[in-house]
């Protein structure tokens, strides 16, 4: 059955960029093994450990549509309209790219909600990957989150932009399903109903 997932890479003090957007170390487990992962853009390398490269294996495999915010859109450039997942991406935006025909794979609403329901209908029963903390915060608030996935890396970064910040109540979450890779410990906390 599809589900709807957040996941980002966070350092352990729960920040997933710097202030000023830099992701620091927080990407070195990209880099941190022998088996390298493919995906649908050749522009981005991912060579990681066995256990990793499972856990990258299970989002590229079943992962039918991502959602992302503005922000994290333009700071990729659109990943040239080809996101290393492979799926359609569906951004969320008051303003969208008067350009945006440059990016017929992508998709912009103005709306959380409305994001997720469109990804559903691109994913045709495969999972919805949520890739931006402000936008993940939001759908968790709208109980459209059925899982909360963390990459946490060893790097304390003191400051920066929050996976979670103002989600405006208390969420309970299930016991973890815990993976141990190289420079990374990814975790899986279904939300509890």
């Amino acid at each position: 059955m599809s589900k709807v997932f957040t996941h980002m890479t966070m350092s352990l003090d729960g920040f997933i960029a710097e202030p000023n957007n830099e992701i620091g170390e927080l990407f070195e487990w990209y880099q941190a093994g022998d088996v390298t992962v493919p995906n649908p853009n050749e522009q981005v390398t991912m060579k990681v450990d066995e256990a990793s490269a499972g856990v990258l294996r299970d989002i590229l495999t079943n992962t039918g549509a991502l959602v992302a915010g503005r922000r994290l859109f333009d700071i990729a450039d659109g990943w040239g309209d080809n996101h290393p997942v492979g799926a359609p991406v569906v951004v969320v935006t008051h303003r969208p790219p008067e350009d945006a025909d440059k990016w017929p794979r992508t998709t912009f609403v103005d709306d959380v909600g409305t994001a997720i329901a469109r990804a559903r209908e691109i994913a045709d029963g495969k999972d919805v990957t949520i890739a931006s903390a402000n936008v993940a915060q939001q759908a968790v608030k709208l109980g459209l989150v059925d899982e909360v996935c963390v990459s946490l890396v060893p790097v304390l970064f003191g400051e920066g932009i929050p996976y979670f910040a103002n989600l405006g109540g208390h969420q309970l979450l299930e016991d973890p399903v815990v993976v141990q890779g190289r420079r990374a410990l990814h975790l899986r906390y279904p939300v509890r109903r």
